[in-house]
């Protein structure tokens, strides 16, 4: 169960409780006060947590933008080099959860300091990839590095942060991450369009580098972090109960699903409007990522969402808001397809929040697995978009993207609706028992 000064509760999808309680021994008390809006150390954790973000992102999907000018360079099909952002965000998945075990033994703080310094490394030499197979190989490398900063962050701020501050925290985090994937993507389609796409890229591993060395100087130290075992049965176990929890389940598919929709749609933008009708030039496509600022102002409302609408009426909101975007893409105005851009935006950074925020909270022990298997899924979402939103453009032309997206959607609606009659059907079976 969840500490009882949360001050509401951990449903989002399931049930007004995990099926069953995960039983396991609980870490020593804390004996220092949480950061909280108004505390010393809280603006400097915000900041630096939303650098990392920032950096992590614009390094992370550096190459999304620069898609069609990596094809013409490399004389590669979309599908191929899409495999540029599917390498890195793969990677990221794949490696999570090991990452996220060193960081329970070695702690968050310097986990994430790690992660950072050896992805902006191989962001200085990304740009000097001599062949596809070469950069895509350098992208993978880049993705397992950053492998250990989302899971660790999100249990710092758990951790470190009161819980009723916890959504809001998570939800500046996030921020970084739009901030970064705007930025990121901006920055390389104004430098590619004068100096080409290598140029683009070593801009950006200027950009991160600037930001790890502000999150190196800002994170404050970490107060309440206890020292975990790198016993590989304790670890499995660990992974075993979450997944034994259906509540966590149902987060780690919606996480995947709506980076589903995600990456299959940024991946593919880009050849979409170097194409007739629109035959914008990369500069022009890369201002079309200001469109995160959305996802910024979303992401960051996420609490006040929940506390109008309940975690479960968040959702409701974020998929029919991407679900309105998708079918308004498919128009072939420029002013309809970034109004639809938006609205996909706003609810993928919406849902997000919630979801990732919410496993936080739901797990009481283990957060760093717990948060690592949710990014483990949402990467793993978003390598799968991006890699079939690339081929379902190549196949079928933009339609066949959105098709694949509102797919996905309809699998986020699928498992809040099995959620909510999980709910009801628990109350019910309540009720009995408080006469």
């Amino acid at each position: 169960m969840p500490p009882a000064d949360t001050g509401a509760s951990t449903v989002v999808v399931g049930a007004s409780a995990p099926s069953s309680p995960v039983t396991t021994t609980a870490a020593p008390a804390s004996t220092h006060e949480r950061l909280e809006p108004g505390r010393p150390g809280y603006r400097r954790m915000s900041f630096a947590l939303f650098a990392a973000g920032v950096a992590a992102f614009a390094l992370l999907y550096s190459t999304q933008a620069l898609l069609p000018a990596v094809s013409a360079s490399f004389d590669a099909t979309a599908g191929q080099a899409s495999w540029t952002v599917s390498a890195a965000t793969g990677a990221l998945a794949l490696f999570v959860l090991p990452l996220s075990a060193l960081s329970e033994r070695f702690g968050r703080r310097q986990m994430m300091t790690a992660s950072l310094a050896i992805a902006v490394l191989v962001g200085l030499l990304v740009p000097l990839a001599p062949s596809m197979g070469a950069l895509i190989a350098l992208r993978a490398v880049q993705g397992a590095a950053l492998a250990g900063l989302p899971a660790s962050a999100m249990a710092y701020l758990a951790e470190e942060v009161r819980p009723k501050a916890l959504i809001a925290a998570i939800g500046l985090f996030v921020a970084g991450n739009s901030i970064g994937g705007m930025s990121g993507r901006i920055l390389t389609g104004w430098v590619a369009q004068a100096w080409g796409w290598r140029a683009a890229l070593a801009a950006v591993g200027l950009l991160a580098l600037a930001c790890a060395v502000a999150f190196h100087f800002l994170i404050p130290k970490a107060k309440n972090f206890h020292p975990g075992s790198l016993n590989p049965k304790a670890l499995a176990k660990t992974v075993a109960t979450h997944l034994g929890n259906p509540l966590l389940v149902r987060l780690y598919a919606i996480g995947a699903l709506f980076m589903t929709v995600f990456g299959a749609v940024y991946t593919v933008i880009g050849y979409r409007l170097v194409e007739e009708p629109f035959s914008l030039p990369q500069g022009v496509i890369g201002s079309i990522f200001l469109v995160y600022l959305v996802g910024t102002v979303s992401s960051a409302a996420a609490g006040r969402l929940v506390a109008r609408l309940g975690r479960r009426g968040a959702l409701y909101l974020a998929v029919s808001t991407t679900a309105a975007g998708l079918l308004l893409s498919l128009a072939d105005q420029l002013a309809a397809v970034l109004l639809g851009l938006v609205l996909i935006t706003a609810g993928f950074f919406a849902g997000h929040a919630v979801a990732s925020s919410s496993v936080s909270r739901t797990a009481t022990e283990g957060r760093a697995q717990a948060s690592a298997l949710y990014q483990s899924a949402y990467y793993l979402g978003s390598s799968a978009g991006g890699t079939l939103g690339a081929v379902a453009f190549h196949t079928g032309g933009w339609a066949a993207t959105v098709a694949l997206g509102l797919l996905a959607v309809l699998g986020v609606v699928s498992i809040t609706l099995y959620g909510t009659r999980v709910a009801r059907a628990e109350r019910r079976a309540l009720v009995p028992a408080t006469r």
